[in-house]
């Protein structure tokens, strides 16, 4: 009989949770430059604060459904009655400001692809056009905020954007491939390196307002 390999992964992933394991192997850290996609780790990660990301996770469809799919023309459009109706949602966090932040954030987001064409375009900026790929070897190895994700968080709060501190902007940039967190042992870690052909031909320097 073949012996079983051996798979690694980041020592924060819970075996006993199939969908956190699904989210480790297929998503984080992976680089998104689908604008809608980096909307809805922007209204994601703006409702964990507080609390766990698995918490949210584990509404992530919910929230799907609440707010269109995560187009953010249309939540950029949401009045104070749609804002009532997902206060009354069971199926999302009813944090009221961080629905309301979730709303002007829409409105923020749009602003930034009218000055830039897209987003992604603007956010890449921040890692010049690259992932930055750390050395992680154990938990305590990783980190809630980074040079890079302070520039962020202070360039989004001039634009007027909530709940973006530097520790959530550190989790978007893990998420959304920006950074590369994987441990060095993980199996994925080298697989995102390989799988990144890279967006921009030429690095974009950093500008900060």
């Amino acid at each position: 009989m073949k012996k079983r390999e051996t798979i690694f992964r980041c020592p924060w992933v819970d075996l006993t949770k199939p969908d956190y394991v699904e989210y480790h192997d297929k998503e984080w850290g992976v680089p998104v430059h689908d604008d809608r996609r980096l909307f809805e780790f922007i209204v994601l990660e703006g409702a964990q604060a507080g609390l766990s990301w698995y918490t949210v996770l584990r509404k992530r469809e919910n929230y799907r459904i609440a707010f269109d799919r995560f187009d953010p023309e249309k939540v950029a459009r949401y009045d104070e009655q749609k804002a009532q109706e997902l206060l009354a949602n069971p199926g999302i966090i009813r944090n009221k400001a961080k629905i309301l932040a979730a709303i002007n954030n829409a409105q923020r987001f749009v602003e930034i692809q009218n000055e830039f064409v897209s987003f992604d375009a603007y956010i890449w900026r921040f890692v010049n056009g690259k992932p930055i790929v750390n050395e992680i070897r154990k938990l305590e190895d990783y980190r809630a905020t980074s040079r890079e994700s302070d520039a962020l968080s202070k360039d989004l709060r001039q634009r007027g954007f909530k709940f973006v501190g530097s520790t959530v902007c550190y989790a978007h940039m893990q998420a959304t491939g920006m950074v590369n967190d994987h441990t060095i042992d993980c199996f994925r870690r080298q697989e995102i390196i390989d799988g990144y052909s890279g967006k921009f031909s030429k690095p974009v320097k950093l500008r900060v307002k």
